[in-house]
């Protein structure tokens, strides 16, 4: 009988410190979803290395880093204009672990002008963060006689076709914005493609075209240099680069387009991580040594909530939509 009592008081035992063990396991399982970052993070950039989308990333990453105390890594993935990396992330695990950070060119235009790009930025995408603005200007070679937009729409009305004007490529945001421009002004312009954006500018400085438009990291050192003028600034507000350059809305009423980056995660992401990326980050961008570095490159912090950001990019696909379309820009 001793026996036979001892067993099952110690079957009970034992029975409770499972029950209590299992409780344990699953509380500190818990606790360690809820501490978020609890290892390294992977931002992918699905650009090569060295442009701008790839400083802002590193300039983000670092500063995620320090706060957080978990490294935020920086994988670049490039291919189809930024398709390959954003598809990638598309199938990602949404834990918050994989996340892509892209020009607006990728997740807005992108969908538009390749038959097939891997995504649906609206389907499989958690929009986090936008994390800054880029500069865009039109700009001109220095024997080319219009010292401002004015003076090149009244030179393009006499000579329509004539004005030579340099793109990184068919399809690209600056080809884009171009063909943008000439609607708005009703000028015709003549569209000489090249393959990337330091080609063009290459040849803008040579003479062989008139005007571009460009980002202003692949321009503001011509700029600097004299080398190229500034006729006007695409964004929709002055930058802080070229405090006293005019924007091309103060003088064609209603244009404007400001370029953005933004941090986005897979669909399915707790709303709980997206919500403490996005406060990270606009505590990030808006600290004084980002706000340095990223003028270092021509853009400016871009603070936003999820939800804003989030219309946005429903803004954003109709318009470039239509944009694309009139442009007849494609890429198989």
């Amino acid at each position: 009988m001793t026996l036979h009592r001892f067993t099952r008081r110690t079957a009970l035992n034992l029975g409770l410190w499972a029950t209590f063990a299992a409780s344990v396991t699953v509380a500190t399982a818990v606790q360690a979803q809820d501490k978020y970052p609890s290892k390294p993070v992977t931002i992918v950039v699905p650009q090569a290395p060295g442009g701008a989308n790839d400083a802002i990333a590193r300039i983000v990453a670092q500063k995620l880093t320090e706060a957080s105390g978990q490294q935020f890594l920086v994988d670049n993935r490039p291919g189809a204009g930024g398709n390959v990396g954003m598809a990638a992330v598309a199938k990602a695990k949404p834990d918050g672990y994989t996340l892509v950070l892209t020009a607006d060119s990728a997740a807005v235009i992108n969908p538009w002008l390749y038959k097939t790009v891997g995504f649906d930025t609206l389907r499989d995408f958690e929009p986090i963060s936008p994390v800054a603005t880029a500069g865009y200007v039109l700009v001109a070679n220095n024997s080319f006689p219009p010292k401002n937009v004015a003076e090149l729409l009244a030179a393009a009305k006499a000579q329509p076709g004539k004005i030579a004007i340099a793109s990184a490529g068919n399809g690209t945001l600056n080809h884009l914005i171009g063909e943008m421009l000439q609607r708005a002004a009703g000028i015709e312009l003549l569209h000489v493609p090249y393959k990337g954006a330091s080609a063009a500018v290459t040849d803008l400085v040579g003479g062989q075209v008139q005007v571009s438009v460009q980002s202003l990291p692949s321009s503001i050192s011509f700029i600097k240099s004299g080398k190229l003028k500034v006729l006007g600034v695409v964004n929709q507000r002055r930058v802080a680069a070229l405090p006293d350059v005019p924007t091309i809305g103060e003088t064609i009423k209603g244009f404007g387009q400001t370029p953005w980056y933004g941090l986005f995660a897979p669909a399915g992401t707790p709303k709980a991580i997206v919500d403490q990326l996005q406060a990270a980050v606009a505590k990030a961008v808006d600290s004084p040594d980002a706000r340095e570095k990223l003028a270092t490159v021509g853009c400016e912090p871009f603070k936003s909530s999820s939800q804003d950001f989030a219309a946005l990019i429903r803004a954003d696909l109709p318009k470039w939509a239509k944009i694309v379309k009139d442009s007849g820009a494609t890429i198989d």
